[in-house]
């Protein structure tokens, strides 16, 4: 039985899953979260265009997606942004970010939302696989990137 099989729940973030999610991203990106990461995380679990979900197992946080609606967004209509992700290694390859992705795909649709982008680096395979696999494909955009300094 995989990950997805045992998640005794899917639901919206809260605040309150700052250190858990701080844990999964800290393991993934083998780095210690920013000092207001805290503070980030509350603006997106408590925000009105915000779709942003746990996922728990045993009532510990074993997955997050972060992501919102983006308006006015270079003449493209209301569209929903997966701005990231993560999933406890332990679990990763179960079908946790699936079912995440899907959380926040009824939450898009129902807000009549029928686009979502996102980002993805073009080294990182394995993501950019998990995102081919739900059917996400190239958009029109090009990232940009400037450094200040």
């Amino acid at each position: 039985m995989d990950s997805a099989d045992k998640i005794a729940l899917i639901r919206e973030m809260r605040p309150e899953d700052s250190d858990g999610i701080a844990r999964i991203y800290s393991e993934i990106t083998k780095k210690p979260v920013e000092a207001d990461f805290d503070k980030l995380i509350h603006a997106h679990a408590t925000g009105k265009d915000s779709a942003c979900f746990v996922a728990e197992l045993d009532g510990k946080v074993i997955g997050f997606m972060i992501s919102y609606i983006l308006t006015l967004g270079f003449g493209i209509d209301k569209s929903g942004w997966i701005a990231t992700l993560g999933v406890d290694p332990r679990h990763m390859g179960g079908g946790v970010g699936a079912r995440l992705a899907e959380e926040s795909f009824k939450f898009y649709k129902a807000q009549g939302i029928t686009r979502v982008y996102t980002s993805v680096r073009w080294d990182s395979t394995d993501l950019l696989s998990f995102f081919m696999t739900l059917n996400f494909e190239r958009s029109d955009f090009i990232n940009l990137t400037k450094t200040l300094g």
